[in-house]
Parts: C-alpha cells; structure tokens; sequence
C-alpha cells in the first residue's frame, strides 16, 4: 500500500473583535402594561333564551345540525341568529339519523330544515 502524506492544517489567526467601550449603555426597552382586546360580540344574549348550536351546514339541501340544549317541538318559531345570520322561522321538518320526529329533546344533534343560509357557531334562539 502506498502511504500518503498528509499537509498539516496551519492554525488561521482570527482577526481579534474590539470590546465594547464600558461608556456606551445599551438602551432599555420600557415596557407598557397591554390591554388585552375582547372581540366584538354584541349585546350579550341571556342562555334561558337559547335552544341550540349550529354545528353544520349542508347547502345543497339547505339542512343544518343543530345541537339543542333544550326540548325542540315541529311546528315551533325560532331565531336563528350569527355574525351574518339574523331570520326567523318555523320549524317545519326536523330529523335524527333521517327519521322524522316530532320532538327533540336536550342533547339531541338534529337535522333541521332552513330557509336561509347558516354557519357553525350560529345560535338557535327563542324569538323575543
């Protein structure tokens, strides 16, 4: 086997960094107390007056899921109010796994019929 000879690594002396001069003080930051922002919500609504949660949407044929947190009866008028969202109506067809039912009661996901376009989020309401 041929040997090889190796070069030997020659140390680089780096250039040296000048210390910073002890008269110069570094700036302090002030830091202020925030304020954290609420988000804009409107008029607080009072629960006593809500029935459900929208939990989704099917637009092609204008259902939404609705998760009740109180009993719910075909033939009932509510108000379903969001960010974009503000109609009342009367419930005319409500289901559960595609049965119809005549009545729901708390805790129930139901499938209701809407006129109008809702969202997740929106609010089922009693109407005032």
């Amino acid at each position: 086997m041929a040997t090889k000879k190796r070069k030997k690594k020659t140390k680089k002396t780096a250039k040296k960094r000048r210390p910073v001069k002890s008269t110069q003080k570094k700036a302090k930051k002030k830091t202020k107390a925030r304020k954290v922002k609420k988000a804009a919500s409107g008029p607080r609504i009072p629960k006593a007056q809500i029935l459900g949660v929208v939990t989704h949407y099917f637009p092609h044929v204008q259902a939404a899921v609705v998760k009740l947190k109180k009993p719910l009866a075909k033939g009932d008028q509510i108000l379903l109010k969001g960010s974009t969202t503000n109609f009342k109506q009367t419930i005319d067809s409500m289901q559960i796994d595609h049965v119809s039912i005549e009545k729901a009661k708390k805790g129930d996901e139901i499938g209701l019929q809407v006129k109008e376009r809702v969202r997740e989020h929106d609010l089922v309401l009693l109407p005032t």
